[in-house]
């Protein structure tokens, strides 16, 4: 007779695949906490005084704007104010945004608690989404190289940046994305990309990787599934908004549209100094066709290398061009390529170094906006040489690692990650495809 198997013999295969990543979850959570702790002199009230905010590095978009978008009264996209006081984000966010501002307000009838508590509420969600984040994250590594998801979990430039703004939202939904298109579920990545670009817009550079190595590969089948399970995600959170609240929901597309040069972009530094052409071009037309020369450099890249390129490669250099050619490049925006950069190349060395730029970065934009108007306090700021110090150590230092990527893709007997001999740990069907498309078939 067979025995019955008991509940902790049927669970043990669960828990024995759980208990490597627990480690990292731990990890992880400490980060969070640590982050939590960075912007504790505002927490106790130092957002209500710009000096201080900046010196104690502490500044977050999450309490202002509490007030400065009606959250304390109203509801995003359906609020009755001026149209540069919607909410600037997509719909995604706006809902997030909406649902802690419900329970902020029943928390509390004053409207300082309120922002408070909202703030906190939205700080355990962030927590939460870099915690799960890394855990994901292993899992698309792979157990060769499950451990290079601590750049994630806990490198100084995450800790610096985690609460500026919503973006560990996106972050999750994009290893979450990729993890189901590594275990070929196709319609779940889709989904998961869907609501990501619906979260914040930069998983839509995804969107070219995915299409360039379906290219090369000629998989087409899984690659049209993902995108249409995609676009009915973001038709479904998008399109009610569309309707019943157009002007607050086109505002993320206006603001976008319209926004001129900003703090952390190239750009700013060519308009400064008054560069010929560079300064003085539109900068939405100079961005787009910077980034369209990058992205034809990648399409020719990845359908010319002698093997097929991995997808976090792709995914990394699509990413790191859309950054580099950007309008604005936000502090916080360190968040959406820590992941993709660690997938694309685990070498701690131009990792670390583009993290000392990152933390540099960080620290430069707070001192620098103590020297601008309003606050115009040069005796704690400092000036536009230095800043722009920080600006082209970002752009220089993840060039760097874009070189490397090229060049491994190139050579790929140097990629460390196939070194452990795995073709593409995140390819899903494109790992060991065999190739249906290069350019060099057209010379055959």
């Amino acid at each position: 007779m067979t025995e019955p198997v008991t509940s902790t013999e049927a669970r043990a295969p669960w828990v024995a695949r759980a208990v490597p990543y627990l480690p990292l979850g731990l990890i992880a959570a400490l980060g969070a906490s640590l982050a939590y702790v960075v912007r504790l002199p505002c927490r106790t009230g130092g957002w209500n005084d710009q000096v201080t905010t900046y010196t104690n590095f502490c500044y977050t978009d999450i309490y202002p704007l509490y007030f400065d978008r009606a959250l304390d009264t109203q509801n995003p996209y359906f609020a009755a104010v001026p149209f540069d006081k919607q909410v600037e984000y997509p719909v995604v966010l706006g809902e997030v945004m909406q649902v802690f501002a419900w329970i902020a307000r029943a928390l509390s009838p004053d409207k300082v608690v309120q922002a408070v508590r909202f703030y906190d509420l939205t700080v355990i969600l962030l927590g939460l989404c870099l915690v799960a984040g890394v855990l994901l994250m292993a899992a698309v590594a792979g157990p060769a190289r499950r451990w290079d998801p601590l750049w994630y979990a806990i490198s100084p430039a995450v800790v610096l940046a985690a609460y500026i703004n919503w973006d560990l939202v996106a972050g999750a939904l994009s290893m979450g994305m990729l993890l189901a298109w590594k275990r070929e579920r196709q319609v779940a990545a889709g989904v998961l990309l869907g609501l990501a670009i619906a979260t914040k817009f930069y998983p839509l550079m995804f969107v070219g990787a995915l299409f360039l190595l379906t290219w090369r590969t000629g998989r087409w089948r899984p690659f049209l599934e993902t995108m249409g399970a995609a676009v009915a995600a973001w038709i479904l959170v998008n399109v009610p908004f569309m309707v019943f609240a157009w002007d607050g929901w086109r505002r993320f597309y206006v603001f976008s549209q319209e926004r001129g040069v900003d703090w952390g972009s190239p750009w700013l530094f060519f308009q400064n100094k008054g560069w010929p052409i560079l300064g003085e071009t539109d900068v939405s037309t100079l961005g787009m066709v910077s980034l369209a020369i990058m992205c034809l450099g990648i399409a020719v890249l990845t359908l010319g290398a002698p093997q097929r390129p991995r997808l976090a490669q792709i995914c990394f250099l699509a990413l790191a061009a859309f950054m580099m050619t950007n309008k604005v490049w936000s502090p916080q925006f360190v968040l959406w390529l820590v992941p993709f950069a660690v997938l694309a190349r685990p070498n701690w060395r131009p990792l670390a170094l583009w993290q000392l730029a990152e933390v540099w970065y960080f620290v430069a934009i707070w001192l620098y906006l103590l020297s601008q108007p309003p606050l115009e306090r040069d005796d704690l700021g400092i000036g536009d040489d230095t800043y722009f110090t920080a600006v082209w150590g970002r752009i220089i230092t993840i060039g760097i690692m874009m070189a490397f990527v090229v060049r491994d893709i190139l050579r790929p007997e140097k990629d460390v990650v196939r070194a452990t001999g795995v073709d593409d740990q995140t390819g899903g069907v494109f790992d060991g495809a065999p190739d249906r498309f290069t350019l060099a078939s057209l010379n055959r």
